[in-house]
């Protein structure tokens, strides 16, 4: 049984010290955004979280900024304006994830 074959985009901003990324509902929804800016941004993105993937690029590791970091690359701690800079300035980039295979719970014996 195939589970969790999905596509999933970020939007990644290269800054000076850090690879920032937001995860986004879809490239779509991103490009309305920004040519009409009174879309809530909760149909954007999929949280207001801003995760860094210490200089690995879309690839790297997703993990959770710190306030400093924010501040230091943005000016701002706060993240729904960082999300927001990151939307108008990052790259838009869709990934698939990969599909897992197996079944859920190999204790269960009866397969269901």
């Amino acid at each position: 049984m195939t589970r969790g074959d999905t596509e999933q985009t970020k939007v990644h901003h290269k800054g000076q010290e850090d690879d920032f990324i937001v995860i986004a509902e879809s490239k779509e929804q991103v490009k309305k955004w920004t040519e009409d800016k009174t879309i809530p941004l909760v149909d954007v993105v999929s949280s207001f979280d801003v995760f860094v993937t210490d200089k690995h690029g879309v690839q790297g590791q997703l993990n959770r900024a710190s306030k400093s970091q924010l501040e230091n690359e943005f000016g701002t701690s706060k993240e729904d304006d960082v999300v927001k800079l990151i939307l108008e300035k990052g790259e838009v980039q869709n990934s698939k994830l990969g599909a897992r295979q197996g079944e859920r719970n190999q204790a269960n014996a009866s397969g269901a």
